[in-house]
């Protein structure tokens, strides 16, 4: 799919902005829809089904932190926050949620295009070669369902959660540098804290290991990055 074709729902309570911003996407040649609450957005969302949100944190009746998380529990739904917020806290509490990334208000709308282009370059779909599941002992990671088991057990994880456990167990082995993620992962040049990455190893390892502080699958190499390596059985 074509990035202008996309479909676009904007999430804000502010109506100046709000209407900017649909504006401003609609001359793009994105097809847009809007809500003013959480609640309307949850009955757009459902019939719009958007392939990106952009989302404001404080809404009326929602925060929405919470809004991201309940629209990504069914969905593979790319989130952008946007938020007058820019505090690292509130930054990590959203990545943890599963967005994708964060504007903060005021924005240039130049900026807000770079950042919806971005997102959707990503198109979380596999080619024919990374189709086939992924296994190691328990743990069976399927891109084309975008479902992950550990011992038959279904492991709920954000969409970038997925799209950085997958691409790290398809490639065993090979340290990535915090960067190397972002620019694999992210796909593109993300401008903020590579921290972010951590907040996400972490919260994957929470997940799939029995204890996250001794982790099996997703080693830490101290002063480089990360790598997926499941140490092989002595016979």
């Amino acid at each position: 799919m074509h990035t202008a074709s996309a479909k676009i729902l904007v999430v804000d309570d502010d109506t100046a902005i709000r209407n900017l911003i649909v504006r401003f996407l609609r001359q793009k040649k994105y097809e847009v829809e809007s809500a003013e609450n959480g609640q309307v957005a949850i009955k757009k969302f459902e019939q719009f089904n958007p392939d990106l949100v952009i989302l404001d944190v404080n809404l009326p009746d929602a925060l929405g932190y919470n809004l991201c998380e309940e629209m990504q529990k069914s969905t593979d739904v790319f989130i952008l926050m946007l938020t007058s917020r820019s505090d690292a806290a509130d930054k990590k509490e959203g990545f943890l949620k599963g967005a994708d990334d964060y504007l903060t208000k005021p924005f240039d709308l130049q900026e807000l295009e770079y950042r919806v282009k971005a997102i959707l370059k990503r198109q979380r779909t596999v080619t024919s070669s990374e189709k086939q599941p992924i296994t190691y002992d328990n743990l069976i990671i399927d891109p084309v369902r975008r479902e992950v088991k550990i011992n038959e057990t279904f492991i709920m994880l954000t969409a970038l959660e997925f799209d950085l456990l997958h691409f790290l167990a398809s490639r065993p082995g090979r340290v990535w540098r915090r960067e190397e993620l972002i620019q694999n992962v992210w796909d593109y040049e993300y401008v903020g804290d590579q921290r972010v990455v951590d907040v996400h190893i972490g919260q994957i390892r929470k997940k799939i290991e029995l204890d996250a502080s001794e982790p099996s699958y997703i080693q830490t190499v101290r002063g480089v990055g990360y790598k997926f390596e499941v140490e092989a059985e002595v016979l």
